[in-house]
């Protein structure tokens, strides 16, 4: 995670500040054998606290917005590329904008499901024998990429990105789902 604010900061002062209070309250036990325990479990459970807050904070103060979204296949390279611009609508630093492309074939998220998507028949001798050896390979029907768009990106700036990867030339009818996020 990059680029904490002053939220961040308050969150995990109180925090630290709970801990330090839970660790002299485990010394001031009358009974000894329980220090230890509860050193540990105030420790953990201060440690966990810290860890879910940093990523709550997140979530609600960096806003990230992904507008003008285009792809374009390049057939000649077996490439897809997307383009498009994300902006910081937030009113605080975003360190690193990450842009998510899901791409699935067809009928596994359009609800055109067809047995014949799923069961492909094996018609060989040399098949049967070759899949104990992973000699067949299974073609992903989902390919999720992620790429870095931007850095320390400020409040109200936007900035143009593109990325590209490699298509699988079995696709087809591609539903797509994209998102950015920022740490």
């Amino acid at each position: 995670m990059t680029l904490l604010n002053y939220w961040h900061y308050i969150i995990l002062s109180v925090i630290f500040l709970a801990m330090v209070g839970g660790i002299v309250a485990s010394f001031k036990q009358a009974n000894k054998k329980l220090i230890y325990p509860m050193l540990f479990s105030i420790i953990l459970i201060s440690f966990f606290m810290a860890i879910l807050s940093v990523i709550v904070v997140d979530k609600y103060t960096k806003k990230i917005q992904l507008t003008k979204l285009h792809n374009k296949r390049l057939l000649s390279t077996e490439e897809i590329s997307y383009y498009g611009i994300v902006s910081n609508v937030g009113k605080f630093p975003i360190g690193k904008v990450t842009f998510e492309i899901k791409l699935v074939n067809k009928g596994h998220a359009t609800g055109n499901v067809k047995g014949a998507n799923f069961y492909k028949p094996s018609g060989g001798f040399m098949q049967f024998f070759a899949g104990g050896f992973g000699m067949i390979s299974r073609k992903p029907q989902t390919i999720t990429k992620k790429f870095v768009v931007a850095k320390n990106l400020q409040p109200g700036q936007a900035k143009e990105f593109r990325v590209y990867f490699r298509y699988p030339p079995y696709f087809s009818s591609t539903a797509e789902f994209a998102k950015v996020y920022g740490h």
